[in-house]
């Protein structure tokens, strides 16, 4: 069987064929410009590759409700020309095929607890920590939706004490993503982040600010195991920060065995960044 998979990003759209064991044949990018110029050209790869379904895993917000007279849209985006844009719509109606649809970071969860290191597992959040921070989730074997779907990255947290810079988010003065993406690192420290790999007080103060919302997430959705991906998480120096932050926050509240070792608790993505795209793949098998 040949699959479809979109990983439809705000940057890049990646566009791959894949089989019903996740192994990816092909991919091309697209760059992500409006979706005048960029939907053609995913209609043009596809439309010839005889595939069976497509999976699309979408920056957001989106709508994920299939009663709604908007499923499939993207909503309310900062990306602009994309906003209310009949992503699933578009697709369906050029290539004749279902649609799988969900989030980016819920296809990067799809992908690591199909194939990657959650497998097996019925509870896990995926975060992706870069230029945005965003957070997928499945609980009792469901990718989770709800309303909406999770928006992670705005999660409100304390502003540290130490920090002495500002939230970069436009909608809240003391979030996740605001505090602890790629670009409020850089407005902090004047550097990027991967210039700053050293200099331990940056590292120190982005484990603060991770940790605490590790510890939220795992009070609130009980997760199995904790995956770390995105362009600010390949500082592997943050890992033991966070995970010794993590144990101080909790303060021994929770004892169960998956905390006793936090090393294979909170852990990197696995799939050398094609977590996502597979997803994608598992997104498009699911659907058929």
């Amino acid at each position: 069987m040949l699959y479809g998979a979109l990983e439809a990003g705000g940057t890049k759209m990646v566009c791959a064929l894949g089989d019903e064991n996740g192994k990816i044949l092909e991919q091309v990018s697209i760059p992500t410009t409006t979706p005048e110029e960029t939907m053609p050209k995913i209609i043009e790869y596809f439309k010839d590759k005889d595939i069976k379904s497509i999976g699309v895993a979408c920056f957001g917000p989106i709508d994920l409700d299939k009663n709604s007279k908007t499923y499939g849209y993207i909503t309310s985006t900062p990306k602009t020309a994309w906003m209310n844009y009949d992503i699933v719509g578009c697709i369906k109606n050029a290539l004749n095929v279902p649609v799988g649809f969900d989030t980016d970071v819920n296809g990067s969860l799809l992908g690591e607890i199909t194939w990657g290191c959650a497998k097996g597992l019925t509870d896990a959040i995926y975060l992706t920590i870069g230029t945005g921070v965003g957070g997928g989730v499945m609980s009792n074997g469901k990718l989770l939706h709800g309303m909406m779907h999770p928006e992670v990255g705005h999660m409100i947290i304390s502003k540290s004490q130490n920090d002495k810079g500002n939230s970069l988010c436009p909608f809240h003065d003391s979030c996740l993503e605001g505090l602890a993406a790629g670009p409020s690192i850089e407005a902090r420290w004047g550097k990027k982040a991967k210039d700053l790999a050293d200099t331990m007080e940056v590292w120190k103060l982005e484990a603060e600010y991770i940790g605490t919302a590790l510890v939220n997430c795992c009070m609130i959705l009980s997760p199995q195991k904790i995956i770390l991906g995105g362009g600010v998480m390949h500082q592997m120096q943050l890992f033991p920060l966070i995970r010794e932050y993590f144990k101080k926050a909790m303060n021994g509240y929770i004892k169960t065995e998956l905390l006793e070792n936090l090393d294979e608790y909170i852990v990197p993505a696995s799939l050398n960044d094609d977590q996502g795209i597979m997803g994608a793949i598992k997104l498009a098998i699911d659907a058929e």
